[in-house]
């Protein structure tokens, strides 16, 4: 067998597939083909399916985004069994296709599973596609492939990227990282939550144990932990439904960390969360300025920073407020989690990948920098700016810091390893910047840089 076709995952993993659950996952990537965002694709596709269970739908979520994560190489063992996705005539029949090849090459079955989930009449119409043409693509032996000679090349068909942006990828990292980073970028991501307040992580890591959760911290952030527990159980525990965990990558926790000042706290400080989006961020920041202090949150998108609002709301975090327009010359450290391509997130949104150009990242850079170069403006003598994205592009990153460096003659460009500690710098931090990349770093990829205005 071509070095292609990948080892079948722990079935342990996957939920509980059924015809119900593959229905729901298939109408879900239809949509996500003819242009919705994957997540919103997802949501519609189970609150329109019926009866589903819990381990159905977590099944229904993981295809879904498997079908997207792998798309590349599905197509190319269409393309070898003789069904290649351009002769494929409907947008149901393409995912059908698909989907029955993720079964079968991801997940290891056969017909005789296969055929019950997809079989006519249904799971969806229209279809011109009959189940004699699926079931040779599920029994018909897999042929070898010729490997593509550029390495670069294969292994963006071996881990389903865009050829263009494994290029970019390429000429930052030395082969067995690029290798590495592209597989962790592969797979489904494992739950990490934030422990909140700071310092009880242990405390939190026996009440989950008690309750029969898998978790273990995660040394490289203070109050991360990783839920081991295939079960998603830990959504039930009462460290979940008391707030004592919110959903976060490591990361992100990073971030926020890095809004601190070396060796202190941000205890009783003034923070302005400039695109605060859902508010994951916002309430670490919360957490961390405590009651002396607020946190100060906006957002160019409305549906975002009503389910910022949410979130407060529902953990009754009473240091947040949603001014508008963000007086951003009170703050003492101002955020800029910048909209981004987010390529360090697609194990989270696989479907980004082959929507992203090479063209929307020159988009993405101008609109960053105008953004950091209007808040530097408005930022008080003193304050500290911390520039993030979930981007692992140089493009989005160092140019854009070294663009508004240039332009802002009254910054400097400050150190993150004092903040995080000669320890966990090492692994960290890249000069002077925060650069966690999996999969030496759990989770997805980020970037960080502190950016200080003189008093002058």
């Amino acid at each position: 067998m071509s070095m292609l076709w990948p080892t079948p995952m722990d079935p342990a993993l996957m939920g509980r597939p059924s015809r119900r659950a593959a229905t729901a996952a298939i109408e879900a990537h239809v949509a996500v083909l003819r242009g919705e965002p994957l997540k919103a694709s997802l949501a519609t596709a189970l609150r329109e399916a019926e009866g589903l269970g819990g381990q159905e739908r977590r099944f229904a979520a993981l295809a879904v985004r498997e079908l997207s994560r792998h798309q590349r190489l599905l197509d190319a063992a269409a393309r070898a069994l003789g069904h290649p996705p351009g002769k494929v005539g409907l947008t149901e029949d393409q995912a059908l296709v698909r989907y029955a090849l993720w079964r079968r090459i991801f997940c290891g079955e056969g017909w005789a599973r296969i055929g019950p989930e997809v079989r006519l009449p249904g799971p969806v119409r229209p279809r011109t596609i009959k189940d004699d043409l699926l079931a040779g693509v599920v029994e018909k032996p897999l042929p070898d492939m010729p490997l593509p000679e550029s390495a670069t090349e294969r292994l963006a068909m071996r881990y389903s990227f865009p050829t263009w942006l494994v290029e970019r990828l390429a000429a930052l990292h030395t082969p067995p990282i690029l290798e590495a980073l592209l597989a962790a970028l592969d797979e489904e991501p494992a739950l990490h939550f934030r422990v909140r307040p700071s310092g009880t992580r242990d405390e939190v890591l026996a009440r989950l144990t008690e309750e029969g959760v898998a978790a273990e911290a995660v040394a490289l952030a203070p109050d991360a932990v990783r839920i081991a527990d295939s079960s998603h159980r830990v959504f039930e525990t009462r460290a979940m439904k008391t707030g004592r965990l919110q959903v976060q990558d490591v990361g992100s926790q990073l971030i926020a960390e890095v809004c601190r000042p070396p060796g202190g706290s941000l205890e009783g400080r003034t923070v302005a969360d400039v695109c605060a989006g859902a508010g994951g961020k916002t309430l670490a920041l919360a957490d961390m300025v405590g009651s002396a202090g607020r946190v100060l949150a906006g957002d160019r998108s409305r549906r975002r920073l009503a389910q910022a609002r949410e979130r407060v709301r529902e953990l009754s975090v009473r240091n947040v407020a949603f001014p508008h327009p963000l007086p951003l010359s009170e703050a003492d450290v101002l955020l800029v989690d910048a909209p981004c391509s987010g390529t360090g997130s697609l194990g989270r949104e696989p479907d980004q990948k082959w929507k992203l150009t090479a063209k929307a990242i020159s988009e993405f850079q101008a609109t960053q920098l105008t953004l950091l170069e209007e808040v530097g403006r408005e930022a008080r003598p003193g304050a500290l700016i911390v520039y993030a994205t979930c981007s692992l592009l140089p493009e989005e990153n160092d140019e854009v810091v070294r663009g508004f460096l240039a332009k802002a003659p009254g910054f400097t460009l400050e150190p993150v390893a004092p903040v995080l500690g000669a320890e966990r710098a090492e692994a960290l931090c890249d000069g002077p910047f925060l650069r966690p990349i999996p999969p030496r770093v759990p989770g997805g990829g980020f970037f960080a840089a502190r950016l200080r205005k003189s008093e002058g």
